[in-house]
């Protein structure tokens, strides 16, 4: 039987999503809660991968067990992982469901602290120079005239290609110190958003202009966008599958 696990995690401590054989990774971790509370073997596949330091509020794994399994499994999920990793849903799936391949769509918020906060150092971006919002966000749009990323995507990455459809790209002020970036596509590359979070901010501090924001897309090189903004401000929020079903 396959199942469908919701949870959610700060990065900061783990070296990203994926099983690493010399680093601790949150799969790493999930992988080793439900094989000590099934008392087998687990291996998960997750609906994407989160870089080292990224957070998800929202992350979604599939695995199989012969076992049948309810609710009250969160439970004791939760009661054997550490603060940073909490299980929130799991649902029964298609014995051919994947995490990955059946998604429609993926959104991740991107957080910049604009004036000190004394809490969640590890939750923001600090960034404290001026910035032109209304600018980033005429640009922003520009994304979604768009398809090839290839200029956003980390290098010998191994993807077939470099298409995305970016259904929503917006910058809002949540607050007086706070600026969150929302982007909204059905597939990410690899280290895409804060390639484009880097370079939208080289758009609010006036060293780019729209015209310059298209040559960089239209380059198709990595080199030409601006270095990526770090990962303790990008989260993982939002993952869409056409229909889930009912909770256990």
């Amino acid at each position: 039987m396959r199942y469908l696990l919701e949870l959610s995690y700060e990065g900061t401590k783990y070296h990203g999503w994926q099983v690493q054989p010399t680093a601790n990774t949150v799969q790493a971790e999930v992988n080793k809660a439900l094989s000590l509370v099934l008392r087998e073997e687990i291996t998960t596949l997750g609906s994407g991968r989160t870089d080292a330091g990224v957070h998800a509020e929202m992350q979604y794994v599939h695995f199989d067990t012969e076992k049948e399994l309810t609710g009250d499994i969160l439970r004791s999920l939760n009661g054997v992982s550490p603060y940073d990793i909490a299980y929130h849903s799991i649902r029964k799936v298609n014995a051919d469901f994947s995490a990955r391949f059946a998604a429609d769509s993926r959104a991740y918020r991107y957080r910049i602290e604009t004036g000190k906060n004394a809490f969640k150092r590890n939750l923001y971006y600090r960034f404290y120079k001026p910035l032109d919002i209304e600018a980033m966000n005429r640009v922003a749009k520009v994304l979604l005239e768009y398809t090839d990323y290839e200029c956003f995507s980390k290098i010998h990455t191994e993807v077939n290609h470099f298409n995305c459809t970016i259904m929503a790209a917006e910058w809002v002020q949540k607050s007086e110190r706070e600026v969150e970036f929302y982007i909204k596509a059905n597939r990410f590359l690899r280290g895409m958003v804060r390639a484009i979070v880097g370079t939208l901010l080289q758009v609010g501090l006036g060293n780019l202009t729209e015209a310059d924001f298209r040559k960089i897309i239209e380059s198709r090189d990595r080199n030409q966008a601006s270095d990526s903004a770090p990962a303790s401000g990008l989260f993982l929020v939002e993952v869409i599958y056409p229909d889930l079903g009912e909770r256990l």
